[in-house]
């Protein structure tokens, strides 16, 4: 099992940065890959990021590239999310999930069929 506790959310005004933080608990030694989704009031959970454990793949929703950057601590078993440049689209609870299984991961790193660990979430919400 792994264990997933994301923080760092908060409200902040449109162009401004956080840094969410997603720490894994548990078997985190069999963790293949771990990736970013939110989920917009009322909407369905979408991709954000994905990185493998290694850090030789990475991956970003078209909507965030260039502005969000994914990374890991792995001596704190920490993956963080840098988002940067914020806009009003980008509130949302911003959930941190992980996978055991490469295999799936590599084809669906976007789906969220890929992950069998989810965090509880954590609020994002940018103001104009």
């Amino acid at each position: 099992q792994v264990q997933l506790v994301e923080s760092g959310g908060g409200l902040v005004q449109a162009g401004g940065s956080l840094r969410l933080s997603c720490a894994a608990s548990g078997r985190t030694s069999s963790t293949e890959a771990t990736g970013w989704f939110r989920q917009p009031l009322g909407k369905e959970r979408e991709f954000v990021a994905a990185r493998s454990s290694s850090g030789g793949n990475t991956y970003y929703a078209d909507s965030v590239k260039g502005r969000f950057t994914i990374s890991r601590d792995n001596a704190k078993n920490t993956v963080y999310l840098q988002m940067n440049s914020l806009e009003p689209e980008d509130t949302a609870v911003y959930y941190c999930a992980a996978t055991t299984s490469w295999y799936r991961w590599s084809y669906s790193y976007d789906q969220t069929t890929a992950y069998g660990y989810w965090g509880q979430g954590t609020q994002v919400t940018v103001s104009s």
